[in-house]
């Protein structure tokens, strides 16, 4: 009998031993229906089965289609073969699957046969691939939940071109990855699987045997759109329910909302310890309740944006996200995909633009992740010297293949796209541009030329800013770069790299270096406050004051400050007043708004009880009043990357350690003239010129009494003398508050 039945379904035992110990190469070859004369083979395997029948399907009711045939079980091996076909070429069938239960019963599952069904991925799906131009890698590969041929099901697709064999597990096959074996996709080394009858919320993973022949980790979807809560490293079939927008006004003016004469003032968050619940295991917000407290916070203060830290998906919580695996993916920490779509549409209906860190230089080692996807170095370099980043333990991306590049540009894409995110601040971007980036003579590779520059980088960096240009107008891309690398925020048809903004990390060192000095010798330090003038206009300059300046030992932005505790406030509510009358967009991490006195700590919230001292609670009201000041007047904003936008009328007087510089907005719009004392040393008449004569108006002085500072200023208006100063015919005589700013205008 068993002889009979493996001459008359091709099943020999070497097919069988393959089958058992998951070495299975083609499993369309020998699954699912294939053709015996004038009648249809089924094979599947399903082991542990009690009994496996084929049976016609029955509208409306799977249970009680008619027995087409009972499948033979081959030598018990759980490998179910028909011994007596009966299934005609074209006939609909269903596999109903009696399983054992634990209490001694049966189970009866209903369902199609997976491998029933033909090529998945279309033609020009497997052209862009294998270009590496897939723009919609996430409606391509992953799991997608859809209907194929009228059977509601999961497709799954996963790159994996030097893997032996592919499968998707799940609690739906009892993680046994002999079960759903995938089709290889041989040109473009793209495996699939449709499952059906599996839908969104399902667990699953994908079992990989590497070239070697051994069985790798488990490992997580690369394109998986829905997560598990870390630690679990298990990817979700997300939601195929679309997420109903609301913000097409926003979208709509965008483009203008985020011009580079438009003011932009960013509200840097870590999410996770924006707001913790103490009372609650000290745990932090969702997407909801962070849309109920943050986005008033933000629109009260006058913030144009908030940028978190990163929220893919990444395992551990420490990183901050800066080293995420799941680069399609929102972390599961703060709730569902949806609950984060659903924060950015309320964020644009109060005027509010949402900026994402996000991170293509390099990715951890876990082993559920990208490192050795397919046993070979896929997604990273072979040579440590070009794929091990030093600093931080972790793998650097192979910019060199396109199916990588084209893997990156589909998840900046799923942010700006479907998540409707306005920009994306990309992290680490002097890491990717230097080959011999933090490494010692002999530890890096040339390249081609000879030289030190990444030039794969270069290039994968132009195409990336290229491809959101052109697709998502309006969006943001802002590079934390922090080398004299020229262009960075040119267009890359002017030769540059293609980015919007980038981040002044040389105007923040020394800015926060000259105010980390004591007042007494800031005399010799003055060139700190002023170089970067002089080259403030060579890029499109984001003023960042991060999260990385007040961790790790650096300590807070108010304990940076020199003197006692007022003197400490002093110092910095003049330098937030001065950073936001500089040239270039604003960036301030949390908590600074309150002048947090402790350092950031990712596992605590900031001290918002700071808040019941009038001291704390008047940096945050000078805050809130130097955006709504920066936002109101053209001349602060509109000319922030051009030189005719700024004019030093003092930067010389290092001797008092006084400055003062006009901003100028288009013609019709009023000047601004801001002058800053940064000694405790009060100057009573000193005389700076003013290009107008008239009344000048105290617009703001950050040593007013509101914010805590002693209330030395000028009055409501000032007139100006026909004194000539400073090149001008006209001038004011000025009190100079101790460690204070004052922001003056022409009356109107």
């Amino acid at each position: 009998m068993v002889e009979h039945t493996e001459d008359l379904t091709g099943v020999d035992q070497r097919t069988i031993d393959a089958v058992l110990h998951g070495q299975l190469m083609d499993p369309f070859g020998l699954f699912g229906p294939h053709g015996a004369g004038d009648r249809i083979v089924i094979r599947t395997f399903q082991p542990g089965a009690l009994a496996v029948d084929v049976v016609t399907r029955a509208p409306g009711d799977d249970t009680s289609g008619a027995l087409l045939e009972s499948l033979y079980n081959v030598n018990q091996s759980g490998l179910f073969v028909s011994g007596a076909p009966t299934l005609v070429p074209g006939q609909d069938y269903l596999l109903r699957i009696t399983w054992p239960t634990a209490s001694g019963g049966e189970q009866v599952q209903v369902t199609e046969d997976p491998y029933c069904f033909g090529v998945l991925l279309g033609d020009l799906d497997m052209h862009l691939l294998r270009e590496g131009t897939h723009r919609e890698l996430g409606r391509c590969l992953g799991a997608n939940p859809m209907v194929i041929d009228g059977v509601a099901g999961t497709r799954f697709a996963v790159w994996a071109p030097n893997a032996r064999r592919v499968s998707v597990v799940g609690d739906f096959n009892l993680w046994d990855g002999r079960r759903h074996p995938m089709r290889l996709r041989f040109e473009a080394g793209v495996w699939e699987l449709f499952i059906p009858r599996l839908r969104s919320g399902a667990r699953y993973q994908y079992e990989i045997v590497g070239v070697d022949g051994n069985v790798l980790p488990l490992k997580a979807d690369p394109v998986a759109r829905a997560t598990e809560m870390p630690p679990s490293t298990v990817s979700v079939v997300p939601s195929d329910m679309p997420f109903h927008w609301t913000d097409d006004a926003w979208m709509a003016s965008r483009a203008q909302r985020q011009g580079r004469d438009a003011p932009m003032a960013v509200y840097e968050v870590h999410p996770g310890s924006w707001l913790r619940i103490l009372e609650e295991d000290n745990r932090s917000l969702n997407w909801h309740e962070l849309g109920d407290r943050l986005i008033p916070y933000v629109r009260d203060m006058g913030f144009t944006h908030v940028e978190f830290l990163p929220i893919m998906e990444h395992p551990f919580g420490g990183s901050w996200g800066y080293q995420p695996l799941g680069l399609f993916a929102p972390t599961a920490r703060f709730g569902s995909p949806s609950g984060f779509a659903s924060f950015v549409d309320r964020c644009h209906a109060e005027g509010i633009g949402v900026l994402l860190d996000w991170v293509p230089a390099h990715f951890p080692s876990d082993p559920h992740g990208l490192v050795r996807f397919d046993g070979t170095a896929l997604y990273e370099h072979q040579d440590p010297r070009e794929g091990y980043h030093q600093d931080w333990n972790t793998l650097i991306y192979n910019l060199g293949r396109n199916e990588v590049c084209s893997f990156l540009i589909a998840s900046a894409l799923e942010w700006l796209e479907h998540y409707h995110v306005d920009g994306l601040r990309v992290d680490a971007v002097a890491s990717m541009l230097y080959r011999d980036y933090s490494r010692k003579a002999g530890e890096w590779v040339p390249n081609v030329h000879g030289g030190r520059e990444n030039l794969e980088a270069v290039a994968f960096l132009r195409n990336l800013n290229e491809v959101i240009a052109q697709r998502c107008p309006g969006a943001l891309m802002i590079a934390e770069e922090s080398t004299a690398w020229p262009g960075v925020s040119t267009p890359v048809a002017d030769g540059g790299l293609g980015f919007t903004h980038k981040w002044n990390m040389g105007w923040m060192h020394d800015t926060l270096r000259y105010m980390s000095t004591d007042p007494l010798y800031r005399m010799h330090h003055h060139h700190d406050m002023t170089f970067g003038l002089i080259y403030a206009f060579s890029e499109k300059f984001v003023l960042p004051i991060s999260h990385d300046e007040v961790v790790h030992g650096k300590g807070s932005l108010l304990n940076k400050m020199p003197g006692d505790g007022w003197q400490k406030m002093a110092n910095l509510r003049a330098y937030l007043s001065f950073m936001w009358t500089h040239p270039g967009k604003k960036l301030l991490f949390m908590g600074c708004e309150i002048a947090q006195p402790t350092e950031w700590n990712h596992d605590g919230s900031p001290d918002w009880s700071l808040l019941d001292n009038p001291a704390h609670r008047g940096v945050q009201r000078l805050l809130r009043d130097l955006n709504r000041l920066y936002a109101s007047h053209p001349a602060l904003h509109k000319r922030d990357h051009t030189p005719d936008g700024f004019a030093w009328v003092i930067g010389d007087d290092s001797s008092n350690s006084v400055f003062a510089y006009l901003r100028k907005g288009e013609e019709g719009d009023a000047p601004v003239m801001v002058v800053m004392n940064m000694t405790p040393v009060p100057r009573e008449g000193y005389r700076i010129g003013v290009p107008e004569g008239g009344d000048w108006v105290e617009l703001l002085n950050s040593d007013a009494s509101m914010y805590g500072g002693s209330g030395m200023g000028n009055g409501e208006r000032l007139v100006a003398d026909n004194v000539a100063s400073h090149g001008m015919a006209q001038s004011l005589s000025l009190r100079l508050p101790p460690l204070g700013v004052l922001v003056l205008s022409l009356a109107r």
